[in-house]
Order: C-alpha cells, then sequence, then structure tokens
C-alpha cells in the first residue's frame, strides 16, 4: 500500500490508476509570468503557456482526465491554437495529455528517448510497477538528439536535452526573451526530488542540470520547476546545496562499508528534513533512492 500511494502522488501511474483518481475537485491555477507567459498549476507537472498570435505552444500537459480544464485555462489567456506541445520526459504526470492534444491536431516534441521510453512498456524499477506503452497518438511525432528551437510569439524558445537527470530524456527549456526557464523534473521546488534510476536518472546528473540552468540564469530569471510554485535562481541554488549535501553525505556512508538499513539508521537528511521533507516524497524514500544510485 506504502507503494502504491507514493506513486499515485508521484503521479507515475497504469492508466488504470490514473483513471481512478478523482479528478473531479482539481482546479488549474493559472500564475502570469512574464509578458505573453504563464504557469499552470492543477495535478501533476507545471505547465508552461506560452501565447500570442502564432497560436500556442505548451510545455507539459498533466494527466488525461484534466485535459479539458487546462484548455478552459488557457483558452482564458488566449483563444488561439494550441499549435505544439513539448514533453519535458516521459512520466505520465507530464504527458499524461498527449493522446488527447495528438488526436486534435497538436504537434507534439520531445528528446528522442521520450517517445523510445513511451513506445514500449516500462517499469518503475523503484516500486516495480509496469507502465504499459502508450498509444500511438499519444507519442511525440518530432523528436531531437540535443536540442531544438522554436520562433513563435516574438520568443526564441529553445529546449535543450541535459544529461541523464531525473531521467534519461529531461529537457529544460528556455524562454530567452522573457528571461523564464522551465526545467521540468531536474527541479522540485521545497521538497525532496523523485530521480527515477531505472530510466537513467542519477542524483549527480541531476545537480549537474541544476549547475547548467545556474550558470545561464541571472537574478532576475524567473524559474518554472517541475513541480512546485514559481521560483528564481536563489532557490535553485539551495536546492542544488541540499542535492550536493544529501549526495556527498550518502557517498561517503557507501564508501565506509555501511549498506543501506544502516545509512538510513543514521537519518542522514535529519537537519534537512523539516526544510525538505514535507512533499510527497519521504526522506527515507530519499535516501534510498541516492543509495541506489551511487551504489551502481
Amino acid at each position: 500500500m506504502k507503494s502504491a500511494s507514493l506513486l499515485l502522488a508521484l503521479g507515475l501511474t497504469l492508466s488504470s490508476a490514473s483513471n481512478a483518481q478523482d479528478f473531479s475537485q482539481v482546479e488549474i491555477k493559472t500564475i502570469p509570468v512574464a509578458e505573453g507567459l504563464h504557469m499552470l498549476m492543477g495535478r501533476g507537472g507545471n505547465i508552461a503557456v506560452l501565447a500570442g498570435d502564432d497560436g500556442v505552444f505548451l510545455v507539459d500537459d498533466q494527466y488525461a482526465p484534466l485535459t479539458e480544464k487546462i484548455l478552459a485555462a488557457v483558452h482564458a489567456i488566449d483563444e488561439g491554437p494550441v499549435r505544439f506541445l513539448l514533453n519535458t520526459h516521459w512520466h505520465g504526470d507530464h504527458t499524461g495529455g498527449n493522446e488527447n492534444l495528438g488526436k486534435a491536431g497538436v504537434v507534439i516534441v520531445a528528446h528522442e528517448n521520450v517517445r523510445e521510453r513511451m513506445s514500449v512498456k516500462q517499469v518503475i524499477q523503484a516500486r516495480g510497477i509496469e507502465v504499459p506503452a502508450s498509444p500511438p497518438a499519444a507519442l511525440p511525432i518530432l523528436t531531437f538528439p540535443t536540442s531544438i528551437t522554436f520562433h513563435l510569439n516574438g520568443v526564441t524558445t529553445e529546449a535543450v536535452h541535459v544529461a541523464p537527470a531525473h531521467t534519461d530524456g529531461d529537457s529544460v527549456v528556455w524562454f530567452a526573451e522573457r528571461n523564464v526557464v522551465h526545467t521540468g523534473d531536474t527541479f522540485f521546488n521545497g521538497f525532496y526530488p523523485f530521480i527515477d534510476v531505472g530510466s537513467g536518472g542519477s542524483i549527480d546528473g541531476v545537480i549537474s542540470a541544476v549547475d547548467d540552468v545556474l550558470a545561464r540564469a541571472d537574478d532576475e530569471t524567473k524559474i518554472i520547476p517541475g513541480h512546485g510554485p514559481l521560483s528564481n535562481r536563489e532557490e535553485l541554488q539551495t536546492y542544488r546545496e541540499m542535492l550536493v549535501t544529501v549526495r556527498d553525505r550518502v557517498r561517503a556512508a557507501l564508501v565506509a562499508g555501511k549498506g543501506a538499513d544502516e545509512i538510513l539508521a543514521d537519518k542522514p537528511t535529519a537537519d534537512l528534513d523539516a526544510a525538505w521533507g514535507g512533499g510527497f516524497l519521504k526522506p527515507e524514500d530519499f535516501v534510498r533512492i541516492v543509495v541506489s544510485d551511487l551504489s551502481r
């Protein structure tokens, strides 16, 4: 029961499990970010909406049952057509609406590993859960190996693939003229992140992805995290410090010959839990993930 409830919270669910969730009370909140650019929060990963005369560009789309609500929120911003959808990675809380939007003619774009993983059955190894292959309409029809640039609504929007971090298909999306970035799930703002080791993710990769954003961002940059409230460079730096601290403590324990149970018993995140342990991923689960990653 514990693993199932955590998985539901993470949004990494089977279609049947997703359908079992009650989405009727979910409200889509619209947060202005910059000129022509908004963030939508509902259930699942945060969505970016770039709107203007050239149509609407979306980053991620949460769950299928929320598509109607999401589109209503989008059309309240701009009544133009949704032309493009960029998936930051393959997980269902970021791609669940793909099939609905794909059938409506939206061009779905993602890193090539996203299509590869969505095309076949996946296993969330940390929980032993199988995720079936996505239907054809849900798959990205345009993929890229390193980066892709869109020129829409007076904004240069660049999706950049990062080294395996949250998964092996993560993209960070920069809206250059607006000084805004959507980090996907390389950044969970305010709580411990889920790292999908079975999908190629690693804590070193997450830190590297964060470093890439910090190197390009300035004090005025607005950061849309994969989960959590709209953020900034200072908060991302604090997140990085937490990741490095946990990684280094776990690595030192492993070098000292300690096993997973011993490391968990030592509570290596005890002084961090008040600040970071209030999310859906509990401290012991995060430590287990880091131990699993660094033990490979």
